[in-house]
C-alpha cells in the first residue's frame, strides 16, 4: 500500500557503511522505522540531514505489513527551520524533545491531532525571537491530552492533593505515594494555564523550571510503560538560568 504522508523525525541510528535506521512519526500511520540507504554521491534524493532529529518531512513509501523496517520512495523536506538549528538554546530544547518523544509515542498509531500539535509547536519555536525557555514544559503538558493522560483540574483548588497515578486533584491525600502535597500541587495547575502566547508571563528561576521538568516527567514514567532517563536532560537543565 503506497502511503503519502507528512513525518517528524525522532531518531537515526548509523547502520553499518552507509545505511541508517530512522524512526519517525506520520501523520498517516503513526509510529514507522526505516531503513535507509545513504548514496555516496552528493547528488543523491536522500541525504543525511533529512534525518536531523524533527525534521519535517514530506515522504512516500510503500507500506508492508510483515515488516519491520520500510524502506522509503520519495522523500523531502517539508518545512525547512530557519533558526532551531542555529540557536543553541532552541537546538537543545528541540533534542529533548525528539528524545521524549521517541519514548512518549513508542506505540502510537494514526493520531492526527497529536501530529498537528507536534508539528505546530515546533513551527512556532522556530519563528519565535525570544521567551520560550519555558516551552519545553508547556509542551509536555497539553501534549498529554492527545495520549490520554491529560490532567483533570475540576478539583484543583487552594489546599487539593495531584494524585499522579489518576491525573487528578483531590482534598484528601492518596493512599499510594505518587502525589503531588498542595505547594507541589499548585504548579500542574499553574503549568496548564500556561500556553506558547502567555508562558513569558510567567518568571521562573532556574531550580523551579528544573524541578517542573522533573515532575513532568515522573508523571509520563507513571502512565508511559518502560519510560527512561533522558539522557539529554543535563543538558536542557543547564542552559536556563533565568
Amino acid at each position: 500500500m503506497e502511503v503519502k504522508t507528512r513525518a517528524l523525525v525522532l531518531h537515526a541510528l548509523k547502520y553499518g557503511e552507509s545505511q541508517l535506521i530512522v524512526d519517525v512519526l506520520t501523520r498517516e500511520q503513526g509510529r514507522v522505522s526505516f531503513i535507509c540507504h545513504l548514496p555516496k554521491s552528493p547528488k543523491g534524493k536522500v541525504k543525511k540531514q533529512f534525518f536531523q532529529p524533527l525534521t519535517l518531512l514530506d515522504m512516500v513509501y510503500n507500506h508492508r505489513a510483515n515488516q519491520r523496517l520500510q524502506r522509503l520512495g520519495d522523500i523531502r523536506i517539508a518545512q525547512p527551520y530557519s533558526s532551531i538549528p542555529f540557536d543553541a538554546y532552541k537546538l537543545s530544547i528541540s533534542l529533548f524533545i525528539a528524545e521524549f518523544l521517541t519514548h512518549a509515542t513508542r506505540d502510537e498509531q494514526q493520531n492526527q491531532p497529536l501530529f498537528d500539535y507536534i508539528e505546530t509547536s515546533m513551527i512556532w519555536l522556530d519563528n519565535v525571537p525570544g521567551f520560550f525557555a519555558n516551552f519545553h514544559l508547556v509542551f509536555m503538558m497539553h501534549l498529554s491530552r492527545f495520549i490520554g493522560f491529560f490532567p483533570n483540574l475540576t478539583d484543583d483548588v487552594r489546599g487539593a492533593w495531584f494524585d499522579l497515578r489518576n491525573g487528578a486533584f483531590t482534598l484528601l491525600r492518596p493512599s499510594h505515594p505518587d502525589c503531588l502535597q498542595p505547594r507541589e500541587a499548585s504548579v500542574i495547575g499553574l503549568l496548564m494555564r500556561m500556553n506558547y502566547e502567555n508562558m513569558h508571563l510567567f518568571r521562573m528561576s532556574q531550580a523551579e523550571r528544573n524541578r517542573c521538568i522533573e515532575l513532568i516527567l515522573y508523571y509520563y514514567r507513571l502512565h508511559v510503560p518502560n519510560f527512561p532517563e533522558l539522557r539529554s536532560l543535563e543538558v536542557l537543565q543547564s542552559l536556563f538560568s533565568s
